[in-house]
């Protein structure tokens, strides 16, 4: 299964007798977002895998716990249950889109005042709270963290070392998404432990035929709790290696050797306030006739976006995507808008404003 699949058959997908199917739709740090549904019993599944995760830890379910997360239209939406939420669960929601220095004062007030057992979030907004914290001589390495869980985004070397100088506390990578689901999860002795009582996982070649053990490949998954709206040899458009070792820690779940997932990185406003790259991404994502794209930030007076779209896609999107752009770059940056029939993937990520790779 792939996206375009997927959105090709989005009604059809569900099944005749699915009751309470939540809207969802991918981060969109692909470039390639994707709306689908998923019920309730998939929901309880990745939940219980996740709880059981932080447990590994030592964390458990009530322990406070600060989430570096989401948009502020994201969080208006849901204050409802986010409420509810941290009442019960002692979770509390940061939104980490806009990193002003302003904005990183006040994040690092919110911990300091929260003193949660396990931070959970973006490895990037993580990483540069932390630095900031370190600029302004600011200790958090007393507030008895127990862990930092990362995901969503690669976990680079530098920046473990930076949350785990400055939190005094390990990171914990984890791998997975809203689609696919909670795939796996590293363990105190470094092992990715795959969800497998959930989700099977495959390693396979550009024709789709699974790869051995060992061989690099595209990380496909088939969530066994996914009736409602199935996911069955979903293509997640990340590259992997399996792995046939045994983790020190003794478990028995199978391991992911390697991930060479996608990356998001952050862009600057003309004023200098640092964003997270999702805060562009989310203005296309929920187009409608958009296919695929690439957001390029040239310098901080241009920005590029190229667009595949397809016949749903409407002609006032173009202004509406520049308008939404210049609110959060700034009035006087130019957003140029090129269609394209096809945005090649990149593999290397080494291009510092390139916040969207894409077309697996």
């Amino acid at each position: 299964m792939s996206k375009p699949e997927i959105r090709q058959h989005l009604d059809d997908m569900k099944a005749d007798d699915a009751e309470r199917l939540a809207r969802f739709n991918t981060g969109g740090s692909s470039g390639e977002p994707l709306i689908f549904y998923i019920g309730s019993r998939r929901v309880s599944h990745d939940v219980a895998a996740k709880w059981r995760a932080t447990r590994w830890w030592g964390v458990d379910i009530g322990d406070p716990e600060a989430v570096i997360w989401g948009s502020p239209i994201e969080l208006g939406a849901q204050d409802k249950i986010r409420l509810l939420r941290d009442k019960l669960l002692r979770t509390h929601l940061i939104p980490a889109f806009e990193m002003s220095s302003e904005k990183l004062d006040g994040f690092i007030r919110q911990i300091q005042q929260i003193r949660p057992k396990m931070l959970f979030g973006y490895p990037s907004a993580l990483a540069h709270i932390a630095s900031h914290a370190e600029k302004k001589g600011v200790a958090l390495n007393n507030l008895g963290i127990k862990v930092a869980f990362v995901t969503s985004e690669r976990l680079y070397d530098h920046q473990r070392a930076k949350i785990e100088s400055v939190f005094a506390c390990p990171v914990a990578n984890g791998y997975g998404g809203r689609d696919a689901g909670f795939i796996a999860h590293q363990c105190p002795e470094g092992g990715m432990h795959i969800t497998a009582e959930d989700i099977i996982v495959e390693i396979v070649d550009k024709q789709g035929q699974p790869l051995p053990n060992g061989e690099l490949g595209e990380i496909v998954v088939t969530h066994m709790a996914t009736r409602d709206f199935p996911f069955i040899r979903y293509r997640t458009g990340d590259m992997g290696i399996l792995s046939d070792k045994v983790c020190a820690c003794g478990r028995g779940l199978p391991l992911l050797e390697e991930i060479q997932g996608r990356t998001t990185d952050f862009v600057v406003a003309q004023d200098g306030t640092v964003l997270h790259g999702l805060a562009l991404i989310y203005v296309l994502r929920d187009l409608e006739g958009v296919d695929s794209f690439k957001i390029t930030q040239d310098s901080l007076d241009k920005t590029t976006v190229q667009i595949v779209k397809t016949l749903k896609y409407q002609a006032a999107y173009e202004q509406k995507i520049i308008d939404e752009f210049k609110k959060r770059l700034g009035q006087a940056v130019t957003i140029k808008i090129e269609y394209t029939d096809y945005i090649p993937k990149e593999r290397s990520g080494k291009f510092r404003y390139v916040i969207s790779h894409v077309k697996a």
